[in-house]
């Protein structure tokens, strides 16, 4: 019998014994409030999610082991059905909560984030969790993804959560190895914004040298998500750029803590020491494009082992993770991600029963199980313990990708150091983050794509970039920034 068959064996007889114990009577007392179910006339959940591949075949293991254990004893069967991805299962959900022809009926619970989860809510369908969890098992889980699920002005949990991610700093220590021989440069300087710039110039600065045609050096750097980049970025130099209260947002477009974020991403990026080439940074550190970036753990996975030259030439690399860089004198912020759990407003029996699964998914040990293999954190206090999550892993018998272990023994100590941050939801929300996300990648990309034009007409890169680089630039971009976030939340 192999590892996981054993362990899964192991598994189904404590759940059965914890079933014979706790679910005898069919009555459960949930928050002070008692639910009856009777297993000779089960309970039928379905769960709508944008699981894919391997974490969906995990997902619907686990659904498995449930119904033949906990669920056969208290009378809780619990379907479940991807919608495809993130914003595939957003369209859907939002359709069927707003009985759009053709939309199926909205499912008893739901993958969310948390605008989603207030579009749903302001149509009166998501229920209280809060009479279904005792205050000690709400302390058993990480207090600020607790908070994330309280949204609304009555403070009511929401959302439960069952994994998170944040992010991390992967470099390729090969390539960066090379360049520090050769340079002098400290690697400890790009845990800093300021000294991650000064490195990405630096780096710029030596490949160029190694060839004899000017201007051709390789960006260091790259980033992924850039509205994590504006919401951390502010809270790191003591902004919150959207403030919440009662679904209400207020922007803090404090002009010189924008500029600090122009300044190092936009100046950087037009002058060729960032770059953003391929669908995600992974991709072009693949290429050997960039040899840094700033990525979510959940995305860890997918750090190149080698980088290929061409089609049939490449070589193997080593990953080195970080916490991801601050602003100097900046605090402490990490951002905090990863959808939750809805449980739609039906009747007590379906919302407990709910909730009864939500429960015993996110048990310690089998949301370690669930959660990391994928670069997701676990989600209770006790699991995000490197010692547990190593004993897990080494129990599965399954290979962990390098850059995956370290992404994750980097963001389990973050979860101690950091302060994990998310805005709270707000009616366009959706919208406005995708404003920060875009609306100065694209104007970075636009703009170094004409460098390059310049560049190749015979002018200087340090010429041409300075000319994009200015005062009245930046001014007019924030004005257009700025109207764009008001526009979002009409």
């Amino acid at each position: 019998m192999n590892k996981k068959l054993h362990r899964m064996c192991m598994r189904l007889g404590a759940s059965v014994l914890l079933g014979a114990m706790v679910f005898t009577s069919g009555c459960q007392q949930a928050g002070g409030r008692d639910v009856r179910l009777d297993p000779k006339n089960p309970v039928s959940i379905e769960i709508w999610h944008y699981y894919n591949g391997p974490q969906k075949n995990a997902f619907d293991e686990m659904i498995s082991e449930f119904n033949d254990t906990v669920g056969l004893k208290e009378g809780i069967i619990v379907e479940a059905f991807s919608q495809g991805n993130v914003s595939e299962l957003t369209e859907k959900v939002i359709d069927a909560a707003n009985k759009k022809v053709g939309a199926g009926d909205i499912p008893d619970v739901f993958a969310a984030y948390a605008d989603t989860a207030l579009q749903v809510d302001k149509l009166g369908l998501v229920a209280s969790l809060d009479d279904y969890l005792t205050d000690g098992e709400l302390a058993e889980y990480i207090p600020e993804y607790i908070e994330e699920g309280r949204f609304d002005a009555q403070g009511s949990l929401k959302i439960f959560p069952i994994a998170k991610s944040t992010e991390v700093m992967m470099v390729n220590k090969t390539d960066w190895d090379k360049f520090s021989a050769a340079t002098g440069a400290d690697i400890e300087k790009i845990k800093t914004m300021e000294g991650l710039a000064g490195t990405a110039k630096q780096y710029y600065e030596w490949t160029d040298s190694l060839t004899p045609e000017p201007d051709d050096g390789k960006a260091f750097f790259g980033r992924d998500a850039l509205a994590n980049y504006f919401i951390i970025g502010c809270r790191q130099l003591g902004v919150e750029i959207f403030s919440v209260e009662n679904g209400k947002v207020t922007f803090n477009l404090d002009k010189e803590v924008i500029r600090k974020l122009w300044d190092h991403y936009y100046v950087p990026f037009v002058h060729g020491y960032f770059a953003a080439n391929g669908r995600f940074r992974s991709d072009d550190a693949k290429t050997g494009d960039i040899i840094a970036l700033v990525g979510s753990t959940s995305g860890s996975a997918y750090f190149p082992d080698k980088v290929m030259v061409n089609d049939n030439e490449g070589y193997d690399i080593e990953p080195l993770v970080f916490e991801p860089p601050v602003f100097e004198g900046g605090e402490l912020y990490a951002v905090q991600q990863g959808a939750g759990m809805v449980v739609t407003k039906t009747d007590e029996r379906r919302e407990y029963a709910a909730t009864v699964f939500l429960k015993w998914f996110t048990d310690s040990e089998r949301n370690i199980e669930f959660s990391v293999g994928s670069g997701y954190m676990p989600v209770k206090v006790a699991a995000n313990d490197r010692d547990m999550v190593q004993k897990v892993l080494q129990g599965s018998g399954e290979a962990v990708a390098e850059g995956l272990q370290k992404s994750l023994d980097v963001a389990l100590d973050m979860t101690k150091t950091h302060t994990l941050y998310t805005s709270k939801a707000f009616g366009g929300g959706t919208e406005a983050r995708a404003v920060l996300e875009y609306s100065m990648a694209d104007l970075a990309k636009a703009d170094s794509e004409q460098v390059a034009q310049m560049v190749a007409s015979g002018q200087s890169r340090q010429e041409a970039a300075d000319g994009f680089c200015t005062d009245e630039h930046f001014e007019e971009w924030y004005q257009s920034f700025s109207g764009a976030l008001e526009e979002a939340i009409q």
